[in-house]
């Protein structure tokens, strides 16, 4: 993880002095005329007193948080042709053979020992990663990610008073990268509390403490750069920015306000160099609260679920639906007997509030997330161009399933029997037959527009249109033969349409894709 402190440069700080100075010097040779009384109707600006909130050191409050912040060491036997489980952020890395002259003798030697390493009777390799974590319980609760303790055979916690101690897991979470240990001690633990990470606004102070590199019991101080981050590491993305410097180690470990309350969980860094720039993500702890009481009670998370797939309103997704602004969650596809099916939900609703708050795509799955199953939601959906209400009961999230082997999406040439230009957009579709159900591995019962070729650089390209693509709907008409997906098109042009929607379906599911519609009437 990443922070840094902000600081000034001396080049800035030399430009601003020489304008202050420059300024004196130039009154004090030629006075400047005294200012017009301002208006009586301008309101005062009042700015903050400078300095103000700006503590003069943080040594106070770093002292007493310390002893709750604690090194997490982790030991994992790796037994040859398994993975070791190094993502590159907090665990050694294997070691790597020297570039030695080629045909040396170091050179063979070191070739030779790295394959008797991965040979199948080598004998078991100790790893080990170091990560942070913080007491929430005196009673010797800890909390630190995932990540860190995952593959871990035993997992060691180190005090800042350097009193060792064995942990256990209680549970782990891999959607948000949490985990909460126990530890048996003969006296109660120094613990700290949780803040409302929704009250942290940009530009507050924080500080992070952790163990960077091994280094244990390492302050950092910065601010809040930015909230509600997507880094697209999971569906719940929703991460607290922050310039305090986090490193390797710094994982698991406590993003506090100037309360010393905790208000994020430090998981993650932007690094091309792996080292601190100053770009650290943090989950924040109103999110991680709700998962950590979870993990405490039942050593695992349930999760609410409604059964759609969603995608996010953009502009052009808005203008082709009539919808006046991109606002919403577009529902690209109905789970078969899931809450959404039983509500009467339907693909090309936009979804556009949750129990009476606004919400777009990325958020509707992070916030149907926290409410329970069996309860019932209130659900704002726009249905071509009317506003309704619908009450939907939510559903606990199905177990994550693996892949089927068949679910892969070949590609192919294109198949110019019976196929139809879409003019503008750079593809061609064609009638689904026995040849192209088995081809793409499709469902017997599989209705749609076959896509069969696409131009390259064409927009058709540039949206991820692919041959064995599937186009279901146009406009939110069913289309199952070229001629239906031609006279949607005809009427969205009648209509003057400067967009159309086509949702279209492959392996990966459905979505709604959004295209420009050229003039005139040519296929």
């Amino acid at each position: 993880m990443s922070l840094r402190a902000a600081a000034f440069s001396r080049s800035c700080l030399a430009v601003g002095l020489a304008t202050v100075l420059g300024g004196h010097a130039a009154r004090a040779a030629d006075p400047a005329p005294a200012p017009a009384p301002a208006p009586a109707s301008a309101t005062p600006l009042h700015l903050p007193g400078e300095g103000r909130n700006m503590p003069d050191s943080f040594a106070d409050l770093a002292a007493r948080l310390l002893p709750a912040v604690v090194n997490v060491s982790t030991t994992e036997m790796v037994r040859p042709g398994e993975d070791d489980g190094d993502d590159g952020d907090d665990g050694d890395s294997t070691p790597q053979v020297p570039n030695f002259p080629e045909g040396s003798p170091f050179e063979k030697f070191f070739h030779d020992f790295m394959n008797r390493q991965d040979s199948p009777n080598a004998p078991p390799r100790k790893m080990q990663a170091l990560g942070s974590g913080f007491i929430i319980d005196p009673s010797g609760v800890i909390v630190t990610n995932n990540h860190v303790v995952r593959h871990a055979d035993q997992i060691t916690i180190t005090l800042q008073d350097n009193t060792v101690l064995k942990a256990r897991l209680l549970g782990h979470d891999d959607r948000t990268d949490l985990a909460v240990l126990k530890v048996d001690s003969a006296r109660p633990l120094p613990a700290v509390p949780f803040g409302d990470s929704d009250n942290a606004r940009v530009g507050d102070w924080v500080l992070a403490i952790g163990n960077p590199f091994g280094l244990s019991g390492t302050v950092t101080a910065g601010i809040v750069s930015s909230r509600g981050r997507n880094i697209e590491q999971g569906p719940y993305d929703d991460f607290i920015q922050t310039d305090a410097p986090i490193n390797k180690g710094n994982s698991g470990g406590p993003l506090f306000n100037l309360h010393g309350e905790v208000i994020g969980i430090n998981t993650a860094i932007f690094s091309p160099s792996g080292g601190s720039i100053g770009i650290g993500f943090s989950i924040p702890s109103a999110e991680a609260q709700g998962i950590i009481a979870q993990l405490r009670q039942h050593g695992r998370v349930t999760r609410g679920w409604i059964g759609v797939r969603i995608q996010d309103v953009t502009q052009e997704i808005a203008d082709g639906l009539g919808l006046k602004s991109a606002h919403g969650a577009l529902i690209a596809g109905v789970e078969p007997k899931g809450p959404a099916a039983n509500a009467h939900l339907q693909t090309g609703d936009v979804i556009q509030s949750l129990n009476g708050k606004d919400i777009d795509g990325r958020a509707l799955p992070r916030l149907v997330a926290e409410l329970a199953g069996g309860s019932v939601a209130h659900l704002g959906i726009w249905r071509r161009g009317q506003q309704m209400n619908v009450n939907i009961t939510i559903g606990a999230l199905p177990e994550e399933k693996t892949d089927r082997a068949d679910s892969a999406h070949p590609a192919a040439r294109n198949s110019a029997l019976g196929s139809m230009a879409v003019e503008g957009m750079g593809f061609t579709v064609g009638e689904i037959d026995d040849i192209a159900r088995q081809k793409y591995n499709m469902a017997d019962g599989q209705k749609g527009v076959l896509v069969t070729g696409v131009t390259d650089d064409s927009p058709a390209a540039e949206r991820g249109l692919r041959p064995g693509d599937v186009v279901t709907e146009v406009q939110q008409s069913a289309v199952n033969t070229p001629a239906d997906l031609r006279r949607q098109l005809d009427a969205a042009r009648s209509q003057h349409r400067k967009t159309v929607l086509f949702l279209v379906q492959n392996a990966d599911g459905l979505r709604w894709v959004p295209f420009p519609l050229p003039e005139g009437g040519g296929h």
